[in-house]
């Protein structure tokens, strides 16, 4: 079957990672766009470099953030609904087999963004600050318990999965953390092992940092 191509705007070092780990996790091809983040260049910026600020990019995502699709005249912006949208539209065991699944990988998606993102970021750019641990032992605790089949949604690997499990890499540096949630953990371990993750993982490694 042939897929149309699609565009990811961004880098693998940004939250473009995320959609390009499901593109892999799919199969379908895609088209990646370098765009860096305004904030990681150093002025005086070359002019062929594109960025978050570029007015090239700020016609196709006036926010200003990475990433961005487009997939047959269609423009999405946010790395957790573009998955969503995605999964659904390419469907398998990655997509929600019910309308049920549905909003619980919605769910799991919005909770990674409110209740954990802001403080795992902190500790991936500051480090394992107690405050930032403080503020992640509830949430933790929250997925802890999520996972007694070693899955988020239909006792299978699935977007969730992914979107949670991206959010949650930032605060990797907290060994503590996961030491008290031994089913993140291996979740998390379990995540990272998949070949779609390392492809995409290995691509990230060798961008300049």
């Amino acid at each position: 079957m042939n897929l149309a191509m699609i565009t990811i705007y961004g880098v693998h070092r940004s939250r473009a990672s995320r959609n390009i780990w499901l593109a892999h996790e799919l199969g379908i091809p895609f088209k990646l766009v370098p765009v860096i983040q305004h904030y990681r260049l150093k002025e005086p910026i070359p002019a062929d470099v594109v960025h978050t600020k570029s007015p090239s990019f700020l016609k196709v995502n006036p926010n200003g953030h990475i990433p961005t699709l487009e997939d047959d005249g269609l423009v999405l912006h946010e790395s957790l609904a573009i998955n969503l949208y995605l999964a659904k539209k390419h469907g398998g065991p990655l997509a929600p087999s019910n309308v049920g699944e549905d909003g619980l990988m919605g769910m799991w998606s919005l909770w990674a963004a409110t209740e954990v993102e802001a403080h795992s970021l902190s500790i991936a750019q500051n480090g394992p600050t107690a405050s930032a641990i403080d503020a992640l032992r509830a949430p933790f605790a929250v997925l802890q318990e999520a996972l007694p089949n070693g899955f988020l949604v239909g006792d299978r690997f699935t977007v969730a999965d992914i979107n949670v499990a991206e959010v949650v890499r930032y605060a990797d540096g907290a060994t503590e953390l996961f030491r008290g949630a031994p089913r993140v953990k291996a979740w998390f371990e379990a995540c990272r092992a998949r070949p779609a993750y390392r492809k995409m993982w290995d691509a990230r490694e060798k961008e300049p940092a």
